[in-house]
């Protein structure tokens, strides 16, 4: 199934700038990908909500080719039902295979059970954060656990339809006077939707942060589809040049929504966009 979602050489050129420029200076995308540190010290990798429609097998191939090391996994491919056992099993086909598992989500916690559960996941499988949406009145149990086990919690925003965490500040609020492992995930996308400068929501919360979905959108409204990475309303070079500038130590994730049968041309264009931006 992979050789169906590669992109041809005419692809590449029609769907991101730096292909052409790469040709013009005969640089390939491998070279480009090779060279030192393209992401300027950004841990540049993948949610796996961008392969979805694909196996975990398939989607660390992909991961691969992309030529990033970062992966974060959602249940589907690492399913809150895992023994110990296959949840090690996961995780180390992933470091094998060269890669990071750096968070796991967005874990919803809708009652107490489900946060001891999160936690006890991700200690087995060995992701240092827990992406999430609790309920507001399983804060002080999400906290305890995260002290107990020391895995950072990053509160995800959902934008317009979140009714709890539409925007990063509203998790900000929630978490900046509890234990440092307390802190969001910056969905720059739901961000945008809201209307809000994803720039200004990003330093105000860089103490806290500790997990960022890159994506872009087609609009700064409600109405905003996803979009390949450079083709949409969000000013990406800005929000990592912020990034870089703040030295972020923690995942900066690709989550790719759209094409989802076929997902590789539109996330190839969004990290060459990216790499050219840092470049």
């Amino acid at each position: 199934m992979i050789n169906q979602v590669q992109m041809n050489r005419r692809q590449f050129v029609q769907k991101t700038a730096i292909g052409s420029a790469a040709l013009t200076f005969g640089l390939s995308a491998a070279t480009l990908v090779g060279a030192a540190d393209p992401y300027r010290g950004l841990k540049m990798g993948l949610a796996s909500i961008s392969f979805r429609d694909f196996t975990l097998d398939q989607g660390i191939v992909m991961t691969k080719e992309l030529g990033v090391r970062g992966l974060a996994l959602r249940q589907a491919h690492l399913p809150m039902t895992s023994t110990p056992a296959e949840l090690k099993e996961a995780a180390k086909k992933i470091k094998d295979a060269g890669l990071e598992l750096l968070g796991a989500g967005v874990i919803n916690m809708k009652q107490e059970d489900d946060v001891r559960s999160a936690f006890t996941y991700a200690k087995d499988a060995g992701v240092p954060t827990i992406v999430c949406s609790p309920e507001p009145e399983l804060l002080d149990a999400v906290e305890k656990c995260a002290v107990e086990y020391k895995i950072r919690v990053a509160i995800h925003n959902h934008g317009p339809g979140d009714k709890i965490y539409r925007s990063p500040l509203d998790a900000l609020k929630v978490v900046k006077d509890r234990h440092e492992l307390m802190g969001l995930c910056l969905d720059v996308g739901h961000t945008a939707r809201l209307g809000e400068n994803p720039v200004e929501v990003l330093q105000k919360c860089s103490q806290r942060l500790y997990d960022f979905h890159m994506k872009d959108v087609t609009e700064a409204t409600a109405n905003g589809k996803p979009c390949i990475v450079g083709q949409g309303v969000i000013d990406v070079p800005a929000v990592l040049k912020s990034l870089v500038n703040m030295k972020f130590p923690y995942h900066v994730a690709l989550e790719y929504e759209t094409d989802r049968t076929a997902p590789m041309p539109g996330m190839k264009a969004s990290f060459e966009y990216m790499r050219s931006v840092l470049a």
